[in-house]
């Protein structure tokens, strides 16, 4: 498929991918990311919730200056999607997450994220898991992107987890 007939595709519903820029999340992204965490519609956080937990914007913010633990995508300049790790842990969603504001899902940003936050970790560790609510939807995302060896946990948590390709 060309290039043209690509982007005629993405186009056609509602946003250019190729557009859509993903780099390194930099101090001056939390704002944009506290703003996407808290539109998301399915394990949706308020601020204040997020405060209570120890996620602050001060939290994200160190984590940023450390580097190579959060992505941001953005569209014209706007962050629209951001993942992030804990490196240390080899846990690929652990404290925040991966999100993408409502009106960007189904179009790839999620998956081009988790690749981002993948390589990352396996850079690190041979195995990346996560613990998510088995029936959310986001859960089958991450068993469609390779999770697997479910461990079922309290109520409906699973753990999945994924191994680095040698």
């Amino acid at each position: 498929m060309t290039a043209l007939l690509l982007e005629f595709i993405f186009v056609i519903h509602g946003v250019s991918l190729m557009s859509i820029n993903i780099r390194a999340a930099q101090f001056s992204d939390v704002d944009g990311v506290f703003l996407v965490r808290t539109s998301v519609i399915e394990n949706h956080l308020s601020r204040e919730e997020m405060r209570r937990m120890g996620i602050t914007e001060s939290v994200v913010g160190d984590m940023t200056k450390k580097g190579h633990c959060a992505w941001v995508a953005c569209d014209n300049g706007e962050i629209i999607g951001f993942s992030m790790i804990l490196r240390e842990k080899g846990c690929l969603y652990g404290l925040y997450g991966l999100f993408v504001l409502p009106e960007y899902e189904w179009r790839g940003i999620g998956r081009r994220l988790t690749v981002l936050a993948e390589q990352e970790l396996f850079r690190h560790h041979e195995i990346a898991w996560l613990e998510i609510d088995e029936n959310s939807r986001a859960a089958k995302f991450y068993m469609q992107l390779g999770r697997g060896n479910k461990a079922n946990l309290d109520g409906t948590f699973i753990r999945l987890e994924k191994q680095r390709d040698n």
